[in-house]
């Protein structure tokens, strides 16, 4: 089973500040939500054999208050999508570029200076593809940011057609996917 979490809150999404790849720590509240997962993850008898996580600080920090000491490593891959000019605006003055990207994933691209949409997925699907050759009979953590988990679930659920660009994706919000015979099911929210 692959388990893909959601870093938890910093202060740049409590203040509603576009993050990106800056990197920041996560706050008080987004060390709760971790370890609240952490926690229930152990209550549910889970064990993770494997860590996965973006290199930026919220997300490795996430990791290892979910995961404890399993091996963790750093991926590319799961970085968050790159919001090149934009990372730091406030999300509640968007310029009218992003604001009409944000109104429509699916079918507006991104800025001139941001990461597109299919690039993310690409990477996502590059990445869950590789990991094939571990997954089978393990649990693995995946800790990641919402873009970027957008991206997997995307190449999880190619007929979901960009459903998942709009939908929203909480922090420390966990999505759960089962390797059987080389395909990936179609994920699912995991509850606590």
């Amino acid at each position: 089973m692959i388990y893909i979490v959601r870093h938890g809150q910093t202060e740049l999404n409590q203040r509603s500040v576009l993050q990106g790849r800056s990197n920041h720590p996560l706050n008080e509240v987004g060390r709760e939500q971790a370890q609240s997962v952490g926690d229930a993850f152990r209550e549910a008898g889970i064990v993770f054999d494997k860590v996965y996580t973006s290199p930026l600080d919220r997300a490795v920090e996430t990791a290892k208050l979910v995961a404890g000491d399993v091996p963790t490593e750093c991926e590319d891959a799961l970085i968050e999508m790159d919001y090149g000019p934009y990372e730091g605006t406030d999300l509640h003055d968007l310029p009218p570029e992003v604001e009409e990207f944000f109104r429509d994933f699916a079918h507006n691209p991104a800025p001139e200076g941001m990461e597109q949409l299919p690039d993310v997925v690409a990477r996502a699907g590059e990445f869950l593809e590789r990991l094939k050759a571990e997954a089978v009979n393990r649990h693995i953590l995946l800790s990641t940011h919402a873009i970027a988990m957008k991206g997997l679930l995307e190449y999880l659920t190619p007929e979901s057609n960009g459903a998942y660009w709009s939908k929203f994706i909480g922090n420390c919000a966990v999505y759960v996917t089962e390797l059987n015979d080389g395909t990936y099911s179609v994920p699912t929210e995991w509850s606590k």
